[in-house]
């Protein structure tokens, strides 16, 4: 049976399915990937041996490098993808379900900043836990597109 996955933005206007095995997942530390996602990291997988079909309108495109496209939506700008030569790579967390699309390697981690490795000792709150600082989060509506079709 072919392994079936579904993604997309979080409004929704641009949605993708992956058919086949995914390649494999690795974290990012380089400055144009920090830059492109926003993040200290971008978290990917590749999608080179799968079949990526546009189910909604495709991302718009912006060309990083000589060589890489990152897509994004042109709605609402969740990124999407890494686009180079030897295939596309799509953005873990734009997948419907994430949890099991675990990272194996990480790359460029000559830009890694410095206090990354450390946050796993940080201390942790649930979203509700922080309700004193934020009040506002019990009256919170998501607008996100669900993650499913």
């Amino acid at each position: 049976m072919v392994e079936v996955r579904t993604g997309g933005c979080q409004c929704g206007a641009v949605r993708f399915r992956v058919e086949g095995e995914l390649g494999h997942a690795s974290i990012c530390h380089c400055r144009m990937c920090q830059k492109a996602y926003g993040n200290v990291f971008a978290p990917l997988v590749s999608v080179r041996e799968a079949t990526l079909t546009w189910s909604k309108a495709e991302p718009k495109r912006f060309q990083s490098s000589n060589l890489v496209q990152r897509g994004f939506c042109p709605d609402c700008g969740t990124p999407l993808t890494y686009e180079a030569p030897d295939g596309v790579a799509l953005y873990i967390a734009a997948f419907d379900d994430p949890a099991d699309i675990a990272p194996v390697i990480q790359f460029g981690t000559e830009g890694r900043l410095p206090w990354v490795n450390g946050l796993h000792a940080l201390p942790e709150r649930t979203t509700l836990e922080d309700i004193e600082a934020a009040p506002f989060l019990d009256k919170l509506i998501s607008y996100q597109h669900p993650d499913h079709d």
